[in-house]
């Protein structure tokens, strides 16, 4: 389940947008690879600077047909040089050109200096070229609802999403085939040899942990440090994945609603977590009545408040907009809400394509559509917040033309120590992927936010995950590792936001305003 959002509201300063200066001197690689970096200096980045790289279509025909990856980077100022660390937000569809700005500013003065931070859109994604886009306006508003009461709604969604599929051949046939986790992989030693680096060192959240596996799987022997955020299940690649994210997502939506119950003489909803969710569901079928301003339905609804299960921050703002909606009948706030997190624009639908295409392409998933049909239902039984919402995201994956390839085993004991940091109550990349990952990757180590529920922890507020981040891409090293136990090492989570009343915006603590601006460039929906 891959969300993007467009307007953070919460998140502070926004990112400004990348504008092409000239060419700086500075060139990296030999031969064809060489890249030339030019100004691409935002307000909050003003040392960014950008290149284009070819890269193989098909990495078995290196002469062939030749696609182009964004990539950015902020240089090290230090004498001390550790080399390129490449850096990834997630998806697959995330672009991560800002990203690279992000932590060159977030990390301590003396360990951003140490390296290059490179940022890259992956293949097919943002400004790498061709970009996807199959099926603009797949999300406009307002959609029919996610849960399927009746056949002929089921049929409706299923065929939504065969159409998405069908515009996605007729666009991109030639490139599906290509657009897959390995090849992105290959991408990244392509990019490291234009650098001119003998090894890498990297750092991905989200399914960029699943990136960062699988490049070490082909690449062992090209890592020198390997940071891993909120971790994929490899065991689960893909459909089971998203079927754990259901009831990872359903949990954090109670947990909203509860946290919602405990602020009531702020939000007046109640004081019962149960009853505050009844009302939330009973907004939802409200909604499909009448959307508010013909562009919030019940889908449209999800989306908005899938943010709030990536990271808490989310939830004043979003219980705001339901306060409003259900105690002033006030729509408003809620279509402000869908605006900042739910709209989908070219930008978001060209994270979804890509989504999309390399997700169907990684692996197997059921292709017929009784095996869904049943799934679901018996999970939205249990977890009913966002679990219909998730089948259609990912339904187009039933009808794919592309034969599935077979997921990586990333089980690799070649690697110096990896760092992996997971929270325990994170809906999106569900606490077992950590632990399954630390088991596979030989000499890890597991670092565990006790009782957070927010997906990326690092970099984002928590001092104490941060000083393990900083220890390791300073000098390597790592906590002792913990022998049977899961865990090597465990920091309690950030505390829990507060009403906006009692926190307004100039007076965000530390901790919250690094949470916003981390989410804000991860993009999440995501």
């Amino acid at each position: 389940m891959y969300r993007r959002t467009g307007v953070l509201v919460a998140a502070g300063a926004a990112v400004a947008g990348l504008v092409t200066g000239v060419p700086s001197a500075a060139t990296a690689g030999t031969g064809a690879n060489t890249l030339t970096w030019r100004s691409c200096a935002s307000e909050d980045y003003p040392r960014l600077e950008c290149a284009e790289l070819n890269v193989p279509l098909d990495h078995t025909r290196p002469q062939g047909r030749q696609i182009t990856l964004a990539l950015s980077r902020v240089r090290h100022t230090a004498k001390t040089f550790q080399g390129p660390l490449l850096v990834n937000p997630g998806g697959p569809g995330g672009s991560g050109r800002r990203l690279a700005g992000f932590v060159a500013a977030s990390l301590p003065a003396k360990v951003a200096a140490q390296y290059d931070v490179i940022g890259f859109d992956p293949r097919g994604v943002g400004k790498s070229k061709p970009a996807l886009n199959c099926r603009p306006g797949h999300f406009a508003p307002v959609r029919a609802g996610s849960v399927p009461h009746t056949a002929q709604t089921e049929r409706a969604q299923l065929l939504r999403a065969v159409a998405f599929t069908e515009a996605c051949t007729a666009r991109y046939g030639d490139l599906l085939p290509y657009m897959d986790t390995v090849s992105t992989a290959r991408d990244l030693d392509v990019v490291r040899r234009a650098l001119g680096a003998e090894q890498i060192n990297y750092f991905g959240y989200s399914y960029g942990t699943y990136l960062g596996a699988v490049y070490a799987k082909h690449f062992p022997h090209r890592v020198r440090r390997l940071v891993l955020d909120s971790v994929v299940n490899p065991d689960g690649v893909w459909y089971a994945d998203n079927i754990g994210q259901n009831y990872g997502f359903d949990a954090r939506h109670k947990a909203f609603a509860a946290w919602v119950a405990r602020n009531d003489a702020t939000y007046r909803l109640g004081g019962d977590p149960a009853k505050v969710e009844a009302t939330w569901y009973a907004m939802r079928d409200a909604l499909a009545v009448r959307p508010a301003a013909g562009r919030v339905g019940p889908a449209e609804l999800e989306d908005t408040f899938l943010p709030g299960g990536y990271y808490n921050g989310f939830w004043p703002h979003l219980a705001e907009a339901f306060a409003a909606y259900v105690n002033d009948k006030d729509a408003g706030p809620l279509v402000e809400a869908y605006e900042s997190y739910g709209a989908v624009d070219k930008e978001d639908d060209n994270g979804y394509s890509v989504y999309t295409a390399v997700q169907c392409r990684d692996a197997a998933w059921p292709r017929d559509w009784g095996t869904w049909h049943a799934d679901n239902w018996a999970v939205h039984a249990k977890a009913p917040f966002s679990t219909w919402n998730n089948a259609w995201y990912n339904a187009p994956c039933a009808s794919w033309p592309v034969a599935p390839l077979k997921p990586v085993d990333v089980t690799n004991r070649a690697l110096p120590p990896v760092l992996i940091f997971q929270a325990t109550d994170d809906a999106a990349t569900p606490y077992e992927g950590g632990v399954a990952l630390h088991r596979k990757l030989t000499g890890s180590r597991l670092i565990v936010e006790e009782g957070g529920g927010n997906h990326a922890v690092t970099l984002g507020g928590n001092t104490c995950l941060d000083r393990y981040l900083t220890a390791y891409l300073a000098t390597g090293k790592v906590p002792r590792a913990a022998g049977a136990a899961e865990a090597d090492a465990a920091c309690a989570a950030t505390a829990e936001p507060k009403p906006r009343k009692a926190s307004a915006r100039d007076g965000m603590t530390d901790t919250a305003r690094a949470g916003a601006a981390l989410h804000q460039v991860l993009g999440h929906r995501n």
